[in-house]
């Protein structure tokens, strides 16, 4: 254990109904990305009740607590808010109360884990020096918040962090930690393209040139991106998850649209993906005689993120101190994408990032050992629900753990995020 850590131990069973309870309330009533304002102000009010300085509407929604405790490092604790919208099935008695928007990604549970870690820091502040950043972020879902909130901080006079911590709950037996230094989660990439042809009447084809034909060409084309110009050392998804085209059967439309989704673990693969996806869809354009050539439009994009080696190994021996051995692993890269390391890229300053359980454990043995593990309802499912204990604790120890290795240690030179001696 650490400082920390053992202040938590101290006050658990005191701060744990309250914080379970705001849990289930921002469960019962999610909002949707950039549209956070509830959340924020249940946060926002909460640590502003603690002590911090509270900076609200940071990047639209955001919130920034600073609680500033003599010398010492600047340490960033990053939680996200926003909810998918997506029906939750659940049969929870705490369910979404709002149709077809759902906490399905944990970000409630990101969020009360910053409310009770701020919590201990402001109660505790003689086991600890330095400086917290306890920061609600909106729009992760959108890959919006981040950048936002980023784009706000000068102006609204905020410190910048010496490192960035963030944590995420994910399905993996409930009290574990996972982490990983270097790429943890894949760079995202997602695009609409318009292909353009000409409508005619489905009982004369030779007047049109028909996008749905063209766009199923370049559905089919697409799919060899990855198996055939990526090799197979390296790790890459290319995704067409929507194709539209036409409103009645015997119109031949005007235009096709597809959405496509990528997933990259290097930057150099993901510049030859992209440029492999516009030279497809143009040559498929080209092929059919397309009066005008399709039309590209971002709709979002995750970098990699990409853990500091150095960080992470404190972080990790923390962990280890915390939950010993048998609790703490290391995990291969995740598919999934996030934007949590936008504000380390911005700053330069390292950042880290891991995974926290939330699966029953008997549940998760029981399913590896049959081979099943892809049945176990994930993230973005409409039946992910993780289980609260001991993933409440778990989350909040390996935050607070984390942040000790900076809070609670002197200050290491030439190890990144040390602080000023």
């Amino acid at each position: 254990m650490n400082p920390l850590t053992e202040a938590l131990a101290a006050r658990f069973e005191e701060i744990a109904p309250g914080l379970l309870e705001i849990y289930k309330d921002l469960h019962r009533n999610p909002e949707l990305s950039m549209e956070e304002h509830r959340s924020a102000g249940i946060a926002a009010d909460y640590i502003e009740g603690l002590g911090y300085e509270v900076t609200r509407g940071v990047g639209i929604t955001g919130v920034v607590g600073v609680l500033r405790n003599g010398e010492g490092p600047t340490v960033m604790l990053r939680g996200d808010m926003d909810a998918l919208p997506m029906p939750e099935d659940t049969g929870l008695p705490y369910s979404s109360r709002v149709p077809g928007v759902a906490h399905s990604c944990g970000h409630d549970l990101h969020m009360a884990w910053l409310m009770g870690a701020a919590r201990v820091l402001a109660e505790a502040r003689d086991a600890w020096s330095g400086t917290v950043l306890v920061v609600f972020q909106p729009g992760e879902e959108v890959a919006q918040g981040a950048a936002a909130m980023v784009a706000d901080w000068d102006q609204a006079g905020l410190p910048q962090a010496d490192v960035v911590l963030g944590q995420h709950v994910m399905v993996g037996p409930a009290g574990t930690v996972s982490y990983r230094p270097g790429v943890i989660l894949s760079a995202g990439d997602s695009l609409q393209v318009t292909l353009h042809g000409r409508g005619a009447h489905g009982s004369q084809p030779q007047n049109s040139v028909d996008p749905v034909v063209m766009a199923a060409s370049t559905v089919l084309r697409l799919q060899t991106v990855v198996s055939r110009e990526v090799s197979p050392l390296d790790s890459a998804v290319l995704t067409i998850g929507s194709l539209q085209a036409g409103t009645k059967e015997n119109i031949i439309p005007e235009e096709a649209t597809i959405k496509l989704n990528m997933r990259t673990y290097d930057e150099g693969v993901r510049e030859h993906m992209l440029g492999a996806v516009k030279r497809i869809c143009c040559a498929e354009a080209d092929a059919s005689a397309a009066p005008k050539p399709p039309e590209f439009t971002t709709l979002s994009r995750y970098p990699l993120t990409d853990n500091d080696p150095e960080a992470t190994a404190r972080v990790v021996e923390a962990f280890r101190s915390q939950f010993g051995e048998s609790r703490v692993y290391e995990t291969k890269p995740a598919a999934a994408s996030e934007d949590f390391s936008e504000f380390g890229r911005a700053w330069g300053v390292p950042y880290v990032f891991w995974f926290v359980g939330g699966t029953d454990p008997d549940t998760y043995e029981q399913h590896r050992r049959e081979g099943r593990l892809k049945d176990i309802p994930s993230n973005h499912s409409p039946r992910f629900a993780p289980v609260l204990d001991p993933t409440l604790r778990t989350g909040l120890e390996a935050m607070l753990g984390a942040a000790s290795a900076w809070l609670c240690a002197p200050a290491r030179t030439g190890n990144p995020g040390g602080g000023t001696p």
